[in-house]
């Protein structure tokens, strides 16, 4: 997904000394706990495909964060600063693949009004498991088919590449598995917000003593809470359920101290 593809000459000029500015209009008057969804996608796209010096302009004015989190740590183009990054953004999105990635975004996810409900509700109740925990700044984008969700001090990102459903044809061409398709679907979406924003508050253990199995175990800690949180199944195996039994035998457990445990009994 790496390989850079030529583009003509009048797409290139666009990107020449291009400065990161703009003015937003996706703006959004929303309670301090509700989730919206910033279309920061929308505006990607449309430089991606019409090179659009205003687009471009919004991309540092508006999403100037957004923008810095893809180039550097999604796609790995180097550092937003760099004096040709955006004709190397645009130049690596010429790719068939990726131009159809951003145009099945914009088709599948015209409305996302079912989301925000969803991502507003699932906060709340996680809310009132961290009283302290205030939501994050929820944003589309588009990548090259690398992580889903990105979590960055006080945001999350949705690649929203990713969630193009189980037969998307990318996805069977680039070979992922069964498994991994069955997930790649809209339904997905908040359970894995969800958890890779409680992964941001309680990291996978990384010390010397961390084994395979100690981060798996942690693992199935996070899904049993999205479980709860969204009120129902999403994630299952034995060992979440054997979570499920010990935290009825152990109500007065609160969920923070479930997820410190290092074994159950």
């Amino acid at each position: 997904m790496r390989k850079v593809y030529l583009v003509l000459l009048s797409l290139l000029v666009v990107c020449v000394g291009c400065q990161w500015q703009m003015t937003h209009t996706d703006a959004v008057e929303k309670r301090s706990d509700e989730v919206v969804i910033e279309r920061f996608d929308r505006v990607e796209r449309l430089y991606l495909t019409m090179a659009d010096f205003a687009a471009l302009q919004q991309l540092k004015t508006d999403y100037a964060v957004q923008t810095r989190t893809l180039l550097e740590n999604v796609l790995q183009l180097g550092p937003v600063n760099d004096p040709d990054i955006c004709t190397r953004w645009l130049v690596f999105f010429q790719d068939s693949t990726l131009q159809a990635l951003l145009r099945d975004v914009e088709q599948q996810y015209a409305d996302m009004d079912d989301l925000n409900k969803q991502l507003t509700g699932a906060f709340r109740r996680l809310a009132r498991l961290f009283p302290d925990m205030e939501p994050p700044r929820v944003y589309a984008q588009v990548g090259s088919l690398d992580q889903s969700i990105v979590v960055t001090d006080s945001m999350l990102g949705i690649s929203l590449d990713k969630y193009l459903g189980a037969d998307y044809s990318a996805y069977l061409r680039y070979g992922y598995s069964e498994r991994q398709r069955r997930m790649m679907t809209r339904e997905y979406i908040v359970p894995d917000c969800l958890g890779f924003y409680l992964l941001s508050l309680f990291p996978l253990p990384q010390d010397a003593d961390s084994t395979r199995a100690r981060q798996r175990w942690h693992m199935m800690k996070i899904q049993y809470v999205v479980n709860q949180v969204i009120g129902q199944r999403v994630f299952s195996n034995d060992t979440i359920s054997q979570i499920e039994k010990y935290r009825k035998s152990h109500p007065q457990l609160s969920v923070a101290e479930l997820i410190m445990l290092d074994s159950i009994r």
